[in-house]
């Protein structure tokens, strides 16, 4: 990632793709499992659909209750606004109308019968934990943002190689492998 000086107004993004050897359908499965989220990454701590929701389906919601060295703890809910299977799952983080982030994961069937998989997220434009970063060190804004866009850059590399093993028949990765 190269620095570009964003501030979190611009409401800046992360993109980051893979090419799976196996069908939408079959990585859609593990896309859409909130459930095996915590597993693939070192932040997110634990998941769980609310108000009897037992899967992906627009307007559905779930928390999130996650861990950062430098940010603490804390827990989020996040609403279901795009679910197309085998296509597109995303969800706002915190208020649909005006999300803290907002995350999705976009499939695309090739030709060979493998999957194109994008994840991509982006920040704001409602308040986040990294909005009381921001408020401590202005004049820090820009690099405040920039790292944790690579943080967010890593760590989602390491979820779409997770599920690129997973979807390949590989093995379930221990939390934090990357």
């Amino acid at each position: 990632m190269e620095w570009t000086g964003a501030r979190y107004a611009d409401g800046p993004t992360v993109e980051v793709r893979g090419r799976i050897a196996a069908s939408p359908e079959r990585v859609w499965e593990l896309v859409s499992d909130i459930g095996l989220m915590p597993a693939l990454s070192t932040e997110l701590q634990s998941v769980d659909w609310l108000d009897g929701a037992s899967g992906p389906v627009r307007g559905a919601r779930f928390t999130g209750r996650s861990r950062h060295a430098s940010l603490g703890e804390w827990e989020t809910t996040s609403y279901v606004v795009e679910c197309e299977a085998p296509r597109v799952f995303a969800w706002a983080v915190s208020d649909p109308e005006q999300p803290s982030a907002v995350w999705r994961f976009s499939l695309a069937a090739r030709d060979d019968g493998g999957t194109d998989l994008t994840q991509w997220m982006r920040m704001g434009p409602g308040r986040s934990g990294l909005s009381h970063a921001i408020d401590r060190m202005p004049d820090k804004e820009q690099k405040i943002v920039f790292v944790r866009l690579r943080e967010f850059e890593r760590s989602m590399t390491a979820t779409v190689d997770a599920i690129k093993s997973l979807a390949e028949g590989g093995r379930m990765p221990r939390k934090g492998d990357a």
